[in-house]
């Protein structure tokens, strides 16, 4: 991207004019806003990735916690395979939802 002052290079007396201070002035916020933008942009994305890893944390230690159970009053473990299926849907899911990339 070119820089704002790149347009005056061939002739440099137009920087002394009040508009093209202004102009510059004016180019200068919107780059900050840019940046500011881009930021927040990436923040959301780590807030929805910190999110989604919470519940599968969350729904690991419900496995774990049915697990224990099932040992403790001798009952057979189950078949996990199906909560893995709907923990890769999930992710996969948000990852489409949010543009995750992941």
């Amino acid at each position: 991207m070119k820089k704002p002052l790149d347009f005056f290079k061939t002739n440099l007396a137009l920087l002394d004019e009040p508009e093209v201070q202004e102009l510059l002035a004016y180019c200068e916020s919107l780059e900050s806003e840019l940046v500011d933008f881009k930021f927040e942009k990436a923040k959301n994305k780590e807030l929805i990735m910190l999110d989604m890893l919470k519940e599968v944390v969350k729904s690991c230690a419900e496995i774990q916690k049915l697990e224990m159970e099932h040992e403790r009053f001798g009952y057979p473990l189950p078949d996990y395979s199906e909560a893995i299926r709907s923990l890769k849907s999930y992710i996969y899911e948000m990852n489409r939802i949010n543009k995750l990339r992941i």
